[in-house]
């Protein structure tokens, strides 16, 4: 037989594998990154709130009546606006993420769409009660990788309803 029917198989396997696992594991990094950010808000951890965002990251809460700002002017205005529920359960949902969406982009951003539903209970009363308020809508946050692992470019809350109690 001529070597030149003999039918060659580039072994791409390994480098495809390993971009898979690149991906998935950029994928838990940036669940992890969502989820420290839903806990801290919901733990009223004011100080490790910028720590979650690059140094310019911003948070907007203007949808809900919040702020638009820097992510420690806003870590400011969460801690006076949230002190008074004492129970705060951020459930965030539906997450959406897509990795590198700017032009000539390396991998090192990415966009993460999801739901949200956020039950709060004023502090007034003694042991669990209905919440006092409650609100869902979307959250859209822009994420950068760096030195120090994914963070928090950009988040905008865009709420969609809110109930309160009677």
């Amino acid at each position: 037989m001529a070597l030149g029917c003999v039918p060659v198989v580039a072994k791409t396997e390994p480098m495809t594998q390993r971009a898979e696992l690149a991906t998935v594991l950029d994928r838990l990094a940036v669940d992890e990154l969502v989820t420290a950010y839903a806990v801290t808000v919901d733990d009223g951890d004011w100080t490790a709130y910028p720590g979650l965002f690059t140094p310019e990251g911003r948070a907007d809460y203007r949808s809900s009546g919040g702020i638009e700002g820097q992510a420690g002017q806003v870590a400011g205005w969460l801690a006076e606006n949230l002190a008074r529920f004492a129970v705060r359960q951020h459930l965030i949902v539906n997450r959406r993420v897509r990795f590198g969406i700017l032009e000539h982009d390396t991998g090192d951003t990415a966009r993460v769409r999801a739901d949200y539903f956020n039950p709060m209970r004023r502090t007034e009363g003694d042991g669990p009660a209905a919440p006092d308020l409650e609100c869902g809508g979307r959250y859209d946050f822009g994420l950068l990788r760096t030195p120090e692992g994914w963070r928090i470019g950009e988040v905008v809350a865009t709420e969609k309803w809110r109930r309160t109690a009677r």
